[in-house]
């Protein structure tokens, strides 16, 4: 009676032992893996590009602009931010592009208007289109 019990639980436990410690564990090269950055930079617009050249010129690090993000000017934005202590890199950072004039565009009309007729609004009866 003690075999009818014990080879049963043997049997089980053999069974189900090697499914879990047959598991395979594959390394960064078996290709089953992305690297973790797999996007790649794609080309500034040439509107975008005119536009930090044309502040680069303004800054006096470029002497010209020609519509199209190159060498030159990759280097005078590598200068501007070496210039200013931070760290050189392949695309204008926000910074830089504070710096240069080009960071967000904040409007007044963004505020919250007050409410009409409180003592926030301050505006004349012919604006609320009254007379």
């Amino acid at each position: 009676m003690r075999f009818s019990v014990i080879f049963p639980a043997a049997v089980l436990l053999c069974t189900a032992v090697p499914s879990h410690a047959a598991k395979v564990h594959r390394g960064p090269t078996s290709g089953k893996h992305k690297p973790a950055n797999t996007t790649t930079q794609k080309a500034m617009d040439d509107a975008r590009a005119t536009e930090i050249q044309t502040a680069l010129v303004k800054s006096g690090y470029l002497p010209s602009t020609t519509g199209h993000w190159d060498a030159a000017s990759q280097a005078a934005m590598e200068k501007l931010q070496g210039d200013n202590g931070w760290q050189t890199k392949i695309v204008p950072d926000s910074r830089a592009l504070i710096k240069l004039g080009l960071g967000p565009k904040t409007e007044a009309s963004a505020a919250p208007m007050p409410a009409p007729g409180t003592a926030a609004d301050t505006r004349e009866p012919e604006e609320l289109g009254g007379k």
